[in-house]
């Protein structure tokens, strides 16, 4: 049975997350007071964004230490019903082969390249299109691309979701239905109109191809966690970089359009207290 200190300190864990994060604005304020940057200061969508990308470079790989099991498990085919299948029979292993990311492939908000060396580990992968329009970003990511090896493999896509068939607005184009999988990684719940854009990317994927889905989203397995979840809601946008916890991001999915699959579930092992729940699982078109 959970004691109460844990069940405490799980409710509790949001609000010390965004302590963290306000640790960061003083020193992102000086720096563009230093750098002179006034139109950034004045700018609540350009300081968000220095702010977390400055919070996230520490947050970041703590983050990623803890969901990298389940992402390369994910991404190596290995998911079924929220859980990860560590079995060694062919049956097996021909079905994580068979699920496995390969060609094509759109990172849905890379942010500072968290999870690229997860495509060169997975192998199979010829062309990756990593979505990041947040500038504070970019750096880091291209760092990670160069030090993943994917040089050449890997290219940054400095625009948003609704921009990646204009060739105007980048050095490239993404025709529609021309993507073999979509990954997207804990960044559904921040990107803008998020149901239109879910829509939008659906139209690049392939029939028959596949979307690797790993997020956190409403809670839904008690009404105290709703309630509580949206009260944490209230303050957690605005610290955490525009993060919504309360999107019903399955839903927005299976919307999009017609699947042949859609298998995503909660890890089971997550508790009920947990104000961060996540989905997990892959959608085939």
């Amino acid at each position: 049975m959970t004691s109460l200190g844990t069940i405490f300190w799980g409710l509790i864990d949001p609000w010390l997350f965004m302590s963290c994060s306000l640790y960061y604005l003083p020193p992102t304020i000086l720096a563009l007071l230093r750098a002179r940057d006034v139109s950034t200061l004045f700018s609540w969508p350009r300081l968000q964004a220095a702010w977390f990308g400055r919070f996230w470079a520490w947050a970041g790989p703590g983050v990623r230490e803890g969901g990298q099991v389940r992402v390369g498990s994910l991404l190596e085919g290995r998911v079924r019903g929220g859980q990860i299948v560590d079995g060694d029979s062919d049956e097996d292993r021909a079905a994580a082969a068979a699920l496995r990311v390969r060609g094509v492939v759109i990172e849905v908000g890379a942010g500072s390249g968290m999870w690229v060396n997860m495509f060169a580990k997975v192998g199979g992968v010829q062309r990756v299109f990593g979505v990041e329009p947040n500038a504070a970003s970019q750096p880091a990511l291209e760092r990670r691309v160069k030090e993943a090896g994917l040089d050449g493999v890997y290219e940054v896509v400095p625009v948003g979701i609704e921009e990646l068939g204009d060739a105007s607005r980048w050095d490239g184009k993404i025709e529609p239905e021309s993507v073999d999988c979509i990954v997207s990684i804990l960044c559904l719940c921040s990107i803008p109109d998020q149901e239109a854009n879910i829509a939008t990317l659906y139209g690049y994927l392939k029939k028959g191809g596949r979307w690797y889905v790993y997020e956190h989203v409403q809670a839904k397995r008690n009404l105290f966690m709703k309630l509580y979840q949206r009260f944490v809601n209230l303050f957690w946008p605005h610290v955490i970089g525009g993060c919504e916890l309360c999107r019903d991001t399955e839903t927005a999915l299976k919307n999009a359009g017609e699947w042949q699959s859609f298998e995503l579930a909660q890890p089971p092992e997550e508790p009920w207290y947990h104000t961060l729940p996540h989905i997990l699982g892959v959608l085939t078109k």
